[in-house]
């Protein structure tokens, strides 16, 4: 019969003889179960096997529960009936034939084994699903009246599926029983004993209560401050199950405190997992886990199954009700990891399939092809003064790829600072000027669309291709010429800042549109770009040109994955030959006057400096540089006799522009700035990077200020000034000092903030994920090839078996931007 089956019989035949008093193993029954549903999905021959030891299961985990005798008789009764079935169905199964070559007798083929026990494929079907039900307010749920549902309220818990959906943030592991003898100090244990005598008093402020519990082993006192009513609870000879940390006192050791209840009782606080709830003013932690455990009782069987059979056997995936119910209320740490597993892949899998829905979407519109012409291309990168990388070559070949297909190219463009993303981006409009479009890139600051409008033209002239600028600056005159213009196409490439984007700037044939710096624009502007595309075809549909959005902060395949799974990443992984490493120094607060000193002397060379800040004006809350206080002492006490410039996000916009244009032309020998220098200018000349309060910064940061500097031939340096380094700043800064590449950087940046922090919810149009980690980079991958598969064959999720799915994917992202 198997060695778990026949474990089960002589348990429960035990249980019989003994009275159904729930003491034929250790711990009950509830906890036998536990441990034999694995061995026996083990030992399972078939599917319809499986289904009956998840019944079993059930039965077994619901008969301590029980109140009565004869409650529990009928329970023993009923698996008692179900093994003899099974047995007898056993019996008139067919066995495989074995060819006679083989020695071996005749035998069941059996369920091949997985290397972890298996998953819940089919629950014992309690109720029925009721997804109308979960919807409504928490005040349905015994005990929640309306002043307990405004506290679960401003915690934003409304619902029961909200209720259901607020899993513990950490758990109390009193599983492991321990003999009061065995105790040691420091240890957080469950002890199950009598209560010997139970004493109330007063001590100075406070009352006291003192209990002695004895399990034969030995006695171990126990006590509760000002909680008076348990003198008259605890009566001795009453059996209690005891948990906490075992403390000291007067040299013997005590409990101090510690949760108990009477042993009849279900164990919900002690001898399990103890789940610990996030609280808020007037709700406190037995009162949650109280509430908590109706819900998950009563709503957890009852929430429905969004997954294809398939995916979850694939995968070996929980039920969600057992995923549920096992989040809150683990029957063991396998459990509660299994159950973990199931939510972590349910919200990358809608985050997956979001992502999909919203590629298809864009290419679901008509796209305009653009031939790949190779002796165009080839013409344009003889006419350059150097050669391309490697990578450089590989990224325009993807691009030139895409934008030959009748359907819009949806590409970002990722690469470390000075990888060479302008010349990529030059190649693109080589292709879609010589194919009649027209081309348009847009920058977040006018200097930056200045800084592209000079370089791309120097790269295009020899092309024949002439470049216009478009900026709030641009001449009333002259912005009108450039509007005719790109309405009847005599202007064929154009760069700008969201003056591109204005209602009059219209095109006549727009084929391919840049963003550069994508993360600093908001998704309605680089959508408004997007959709300045072609006149709308014969078939009333308006075409969309190619997108390409473009980054130098780089990002992590997982978080690329997940941020932006509706584009197709490039990455230009590879410097271009000669350019020298900046030289990165961490310096302590008092090599400050030895710094300055550095600086100066690069200045007398000719050079130019940046000296970065935390915040823009002092605070009397945060110890830290201000931008507008040091730039006034910088300029009156340490550099009187140079040109400083002050730059932060205060500032009106023309202001910025004209600090940043004045350190541009060589006007001001050094820069004071706050953050907002991250992105945004490139001074060949400038050799210094000074950044104060360094270990305030995140490593992407403080890598994008590095990379303002080393534009030009000269050897470029890098000075970190920190205020205080402990824990992750040291970590932050040891791994900026050694390594400039920006990719090493990323990875490191996103294992010490998570990526909430790598990238604001807001810019990323992210869903907040409440269990998963996008650094979580295998579960991250199989949500995407499960829902590549599921979009493959459904990919509006409009089968019926779907219709849940949807509905869940559809609320997931009602929140998040469109991040394309």
């Amino acid at each position: 019969m198997g060695r778990a089956f026949t474990s089960l019989e002589r348990v429960i035949n035990l249980e019989a003889k003994q009275g159904y008093q729930d003491k034929a193993v250790v711990g009950g029954i509830r906890q036998f179960a536990a441990f034999w549903i694995d061995q026996a999905r083990e030992e399972a021959v078939d599917e319809v096997d499986l289904a009956f030891i998840e019944q079993v299961a059930e039965a077994l985990r619901d008969y301590s529960r029980m109140s009565g005798r004869e409650a529990r008789e009928k329970q023993v009764a009923e698996v008692r009936s179900r093994l003899k079935a099974r047995q007898e169905r056993l019996k008139g199964m067919p066995t495989v034939a074995t060819p006679k070559a083989t020695p071996e007798p005749p035998a069941r083929t059996p369920v091949p084994r997985p290397t972890e026990p298996r998953p819940t494929m089919a629950e014992p079907v309690i109720v029925e699903a009721d997804p109308e039900g979960l919807r409504q307010s928490v005040t349905e749920i015994k005990g929640v009246g309306p002043q307990i549902a405004r506290y679960l309220s401003r915690m934003g818990i409304d619902t029961i599926w909200d209720l259901l959906y607020t899993f513990p943030r950490r758990y109390d592991d009193y599983t492991l029983l321990k003999p009061i003898n065995r105790l040691a100090y420091g240890d957080t244990v469950t002890v199950i004993g009598t209560v010997w005598e139970t004493r109330a008093r007063r001590a100075r402020d406070h009352q006291l209560v003192q209990t002695v519990i004895s399990d034969g082993t030995g006695s171990i006192q126990a006590t509760w401050f000002n909680q008076p009513w348990l003198a008259q609870k605890l009566r001795a000879g009453m059996q209690i199950v005891l948990s906490g940390s075992v403390d000291q006192y007067l040299g013997r050791l005590v409990f101090q405190n510690p949760e108990w209840e009477p042993l009849e009782m279900e164990p919900l606080r002690t001898r399990r997992m103890v789940p610990i709830y996030p609280l808020t003013k007037g709700l406190t932690a037995h009162k949650m886990r109280e509430i908590m455990k109706r819900a998950v009782n009563e709503w957890a069987p009852r929430v429905p199954e969004p997954l294809p059979a398939g995916v979850i056997e694939r995968q070996r995936l929980y039920g969600l009700p057992v995923a549920v119910q096992q989040a809150h209320f683990p029957d063991s740490q396998e459990a509660l990891h299994r159950a973990r597993k199931r939510l972590i892949f349910d919200e990358l899998f809608l985050l997956q399939l979001g992502m999909l829905g919203s590629r298809r979407e864009w290419q679901s519109e008509p796209g305009v092809p653009i031939p790949r012409d190779a002796d165009r291309l080839a013409a344009f990168t003889n006419s350059l003064p150097y050669e391309l990388t490697g990578a450089q070559k590989r990224v325009i070949g993807e691009i030139a790829a895409d934008m030959a297909r009748p359907v819009p190219m949806n590409r970002l463009l990722q690469g470390d600072v000075g990888s060479g993303k302008t010349v990529v981006a030059a190649a693109a409009m080589v292709l879609t000027t010589g194919a009649g479009y027209q081309a348009a890139m847009m920058a977040p600051t006018e200097i930056l669309a200045e800084q592209h409008y000079q370089s791309l033209g120097e790269m295009l002239a020899p092309m024949g291709i002439q470049v216009h600028l478009l900026t709030g600056s641009t001449p009333a005159a002259d912005r009108e010429r450039l509007h005719d213009a790109l309405l009847d196409g005599s202007a064929a490439v154009v760069i700008g800042t969201h003056a591109l984007i204005q209602e009059n700037v219209r095109f006549k044939r727009l084929g391919l549109a840049i963003v550069d710096e994508q993360h600093r624009f908001g998704v309605d502007q680089r959508a408004a770009l997007r959709e300045k595309g072609l006149p709308t075809s014969d078939n009333g549909m308006q075409p969309n040109p190619h997108l390409l959005v473009m980054s130098a902060t780089p990002i992590p395949r997982s978080l690329a994955l997940s941020l932006y799974g509706d584009l197709d990443l490039s990455t230009v992984d590879e410097l271009p030959p000669g350019r020298q490493e900046i030289k990165t120094r961490w310096l302590r607060p008092s090599e400050r006057e030895r710094a300055y000193s550095f600086v100066r002397s690069q200045i007398e060379k000719g050079r130019q400096a940046f000296v970065i800040c935390p915040l823009v004006e002092e605070s009397d809350k945060i110890d830290a540089k201000a931008a507008v206080a040091e730039y006034e002492r910088l300029q009156n006490e340490i550099f009187p006799d140079l040109k400083l410039g002050l730059l932060h996000g205060r500032m009106r916009a023309d202001e910025k522009e004209g600090a940043m244009r004045a350190f541009y032309e060589g006007k001001t020998d050094m820069l004071v700035a706050t953050s907002v220098i991250e992105v945004g200018i490139d001074v060949p000349n400038s050799t210094i990077m000074l950044i104060e309060g360094a270990d305030r910064f995140g490593l992407a940061q403080l890598h994008q200020f590095r990379g303002r500097v080393g534009r030009g031939s000269e050897q470029s340096f890098c000075l970190l000034l920190a205020d205080d380094v402990s824990g992750d700043a040291e970590e932050r800064l040891t791994a900026l000092q050694q390594t400039n590449d920006g990719f090493q950087l990323a990875e490191k940046d996103l294992s010490l903030r998570g990526p909430g922090e790598f990238f604001g919810r807001r810019q990323s149009g992210l869903p907040e994920l409440h269990l998963a980690s996008l650094m979580d980079m295998e579960m991250v991958e199989t949500a995407r090839e499960e829902a590549q598969r599921l979009f493959a064959e459904d990919p509006f999720l409009e089968q019926a078996d779907h219709a849940l799915l949807h509905e869940q994917v559809t609320a997931f992202w009602d929140e998040a931007a469109d991040i394309s």
